[in-house]
C-alpha cells in the first residue's frame, strides 16, 4: 500500500536528498497544496498567533457619534427625518422614566422584583429600529425597549411586572420576563442563555418556511455572562453550521452580574469568537445609536441574503446594578458609575446630536419628561388595581393531558382552601384579589 501510493504521487513531486532526508524542492503551498476542508494553505515555518486581526492589533470599535454627538470624521451618517429621530430619543428616554419608576415600586414592596436598562437605552433602542417589527426576537432581560419600540403599552409592562390577570403568562412568570406573539416576542426565561440555542433554532425553522424565507431573521439578545455559558457555543455551532438566519447581539456592558468581563475571558472580547464559526462578525460602541442602528441593519441584511448567522458585539458599560437583588457598590466604585454616566451618556450623546441639528431643545425636554413620567405613574396605578389571575390558571396551560403531579398538587391545594380559606385573614386577602370567584370554582 506504502509503495502504491509513494508511486501514484511520485510524478507530482521533485525530490532531493539532503543529511539523509528526502525534501521537497518546491514551496510547501506549492506542493501540497490545502489541507482538507479549511482551504488552508501549507507552510514549513512554525508560527502562532492570537488574534483575528492581521496585525495583531484590537477588533475595532465602530462609531458614527463622539461622546459630544457630533459625526466622527468619515462616519456615514444614517439618513433619518427629524419625526424618525425624535422618536428614537423619546424611546430611550422612556427607558429609564420607567427603570425609575418601577425600582422604587420595588423598594416599596409594591412588585418583587425588577431588572433595568441603565446605560443600555442606545443598544436596546438602536437594535430594535434596525430590525423588521415581525423579525423573531429572543431576549435575555434588558430589552423591554424592543417591545415598547414595537408598540407593546406601558399597561402590558405593567400587568407582566405586577402578574395580574392582564399578564399573557398569567402572572406565572417572574417580573421583567415579557412576551408576545403579536410582537414576536418571545417568552424570556430564568437560565442564562438558553435562549441562543433557541434562537437558532428559530432561524432554521424561518429558512425552512417559504413565507418567511428571505424576508424574517431570529434576533437574539445575550450579555457577555451568558457568552460564558455552553448555550453561547452551542448556538453559534448550530445557527453557523446548518445554517440559519440568526442575528446575535451581544451586550458587552462590563459586568456579569458581580464579575468584571477581565475574569470573564482573556480574549478580544466576544467579537474574537465569531470568525471561529465562520460567523461575520461587527464591534461596535454600543452607546452610540446610529452606529448600533446601522450595525445591526446591515447584519441582519447579511443574515437575509447569506441565510447565515451574524454576530454584533455591543460595547456599553452597565451603570445600573444588576438587579433589585444586587448592590454593584460591593464590587465597583461608586465615582466609577458617576464617571460613566456624565461622560459617556448614550442619551446625553443623542440628545447634543438632535440639538446640533435643530431638531430638540430645553423645552421640549421637559415636556417629555412631565409626560413620561405622567404616563408610566398613571399605568403602575392602574395595574394595582387590576385583580390576579383565577387561581386555577396555576394548573392549566402546561400539558395537554394533566399528568398525575400537577393533580396531586392541585388536590393539595383545593384541601387547603377548605382548611384556611374562609378562617384566615392571609388567605381571606389573598383570595379576594383574584380575578373572579375567588377559588370557589378550584374548590368545587
Amino acid at each position: 500500500m506504502l509503495h502504491s501510493l509513494s508511486f501514484k504521487y511520485s510524478s507530482l513531486l521533485t525530490r532531493a536528498c539532503s543529511n539523509g532526508r528526502t525534501l521537497s524542492t518546491l514551496p510547501a503551498f506549492t506542493s501540497l497544496g490545502c489541507l482538507p476542508t479549511t482551504h488552508s494553505p501549507v507552510v514549513s515555518k512554525l508560527a502562532f498567533f492570537n488574534s483575528v486581526t492581521g496585525d495583531g492589533s484590537k477588533i475595532p470599535n465602530y462609531r458614527v457619534l463622539d461622546t459630544l454627538g457630533v459625526p466622527v470624521e468619515g462616519a456615514e451618517v444614517p439618513e433619518i427625518s427629524k419625526h424618525f429621530a425624535r422618536r428614537l430619543y423619546e424611546n430611550m428616554q422612556l427607558l429609564p422614566t420607567l427603570d425609575d419608576i418601577l425600582c422604587s415600586g420595588q423598594r416599596q414592596g409594591r412588585i418583587p422584583f425588577y431588572a433595568t436598562s441603565y446605560g443600555e437605552e442606545a443598544t436596546v433602542i438602536g437594535s430594535a429600529a434596525a430590525l423588521a417589527d415581525d423579525d423573531e426576537v429572543l431576549s435575555q432581560y434588558r430589552e423591554t425597549g424592543v417591545l415598547l419600540w414595537r408598540g407593546f403599552s406601558l399597561d402590558g409592562i405593567m400587568a407582566q411586572v405586577f402578574g395580574n390577570h392582564e399578564d399573557s403568562g398569567k402572572g406565572r412568570q417572574i417580573a421583567v420576563h415579557y412576551s408576545s406573539k403579536q410582537h414576536h416576542f418571545h417568552t424570556i426565561s430564568s437560565p442564562l442563555a438558553t435562549q441562543i440555542p433557541q434562537a437558532a433554532g428559530v432561524g432554521f425553522a424561518l429558512k425552512r418556511d417559504p413565507a418567511r424565507r428571505s424576508k424574517n431573521v431570529a434576533c437574539v439578545f445575550f450579555g457577555e455572562g451568558a457568552a460564558s455559558e455552553g448555550d453561547f457555543h452551542a448556538g453559534m455551532l448550530f445557527a453557523s453550521t446548518v445554517p440559519s438566519p440568526t442575528l446575535l447581539l451581544a451586550r458587552n456592558n462590563g459586568f456579569a452580574i458581580s464579575t468584571p468581563n477581565s475574569q470573564q475571558f482573556y480574549g478580544d472580547g466576544i467579537s474574537a469568537r465569531g470568525p471561529g464559526y465562520g460567523v461575520d462578525t461587527v464591534r461596535v460602541d454600543g452607546n452610540d445609536v446610529l452606529a448600533v442602528m446601522n450595525a445591526v441593519k446591515e447584519a441582519r441584511r447579511r443574515c437575509l441574503e447569506g441565510g447565515r448567522a451574524v454576530l454584533v458585539e455591543m460595547m456599553t458599560y452597565r451603570v445600573s446594578h444588576h438587579s433589585t437583588s444586587d448592590d454593584s457598590y460591593a464590587y465597583r466604585e461608586r465615582q466609577e458609575v458617576e464617571d460613566r454616566k456624565k461622560n459617556d451618556n448614550p442619551i446625553t450623546r443623542f440628545r447634543l446630536f438632535m440639538e446640533s441639528r435643530g431638531w430638540w431643545n430645553e423645552t421640549e425636554e421637559e415636556e417629555l419628561a412631565f409626560r413620561l413620567r405622567r404616563d408610566v405613574i398613571k399605568a403602575l396605578k392602574r395595574a394595582e388595581t387590576v385583580k390576579k389571575p383565577d387561581l386555577e390558571d396555576m394548573f392549566t396551560d402546561v400539558y395537554a393531558e394533566e399528568p398525575w403531579n400537577i393533580k396531586e398538587q392541585r388536590e393539595e391545594l383545593v384541601a387547603l382552601l377548605k382548611k384556611y380559606g374562609q378562617v384566615w385573614e392571609p388567605w381571606q386577602n389573598e383570595l379576594r384579589a383574584l380575578e373572579k370567584d375567588g377559588g370557589k370554582k378550584l374548590s368545587d
